[in-house]
């Protein structure tokens, strides 16, 4: 973990030195604690995940990028497609699929992403989540279909390089 923390400040103070950097340590000190948590006991609190949006909504005030707009539409479509998603899914098979602190989550990461990167950190999630299943198979512990994933880790695993990416083009 605190290996993981250094190299998140690192990174985003090279990428991005002065306040942008601050508030993108902060964003990925958020994230790899949510992500240990819902690793470690499928649980994404509320009060992290409320801070993570908050201090998005900050970020743009203080005007790094994306802006406001893209954020607010980030935030809005991150959650709802997400809750889309799981009401789907509980009406389709009947029993709950995704926790209620995943759409949360990937809303707080819209806004501080902007929706132009959902669909990017999304697809990314989904495919380190099949990586995961692929390992456990090859080491002989095959998933089955009522096994769980927590999907928050997967989606902070993917925000943090993203939010690397789109400030280092912007630089």
């Amino acid at each position: 973990m605190e290996a993981a923390a250094l190299a998140i400040g690192v990174s985003a103070g090279l990428v991005a030195p002065g306040a942008a950097g601050m508030a993108g340590a902060a964003f990925g000190w958020l994230l790899l604690a949510l992500a240990a948590l819902d690793w470690r006991a499928f649980w994404l609190p509320d009060r992290l995940t409320g801070l993570l949006a908050a201090i998005g909504i900050l970020g743009a005030m203080a005007d790094v990028p994306p802006p406001m707009a893209d954020r607010l539409v980030g935030g809005a479509l991150g959650f709802g497609l997400l809750w889309a998603i799981a009401a789907g899914y509980r009406r389709w098979r009947g029993r709950e699929g995704m926790g209620g602190g995943d759409p949360k989550l990937f809303g707080a990461i819209g806004l501080w992403l902007g929706w132009r990167m959902l669909p990017a950190v999304l697809l990314v999630a989904a495919l380190i989540g099949l990586g995961v299943v692929v390992a456990r198979r090859l080491a002989g512990r095959p998933m089955a279909a009522d096994d769980a994933l927590p999907f928050g880790t997967l989606l902070a695993m993917a925000a943090y390089p993203a939010w690397l990416m789109m400030i280092g083009a912007l630089a």
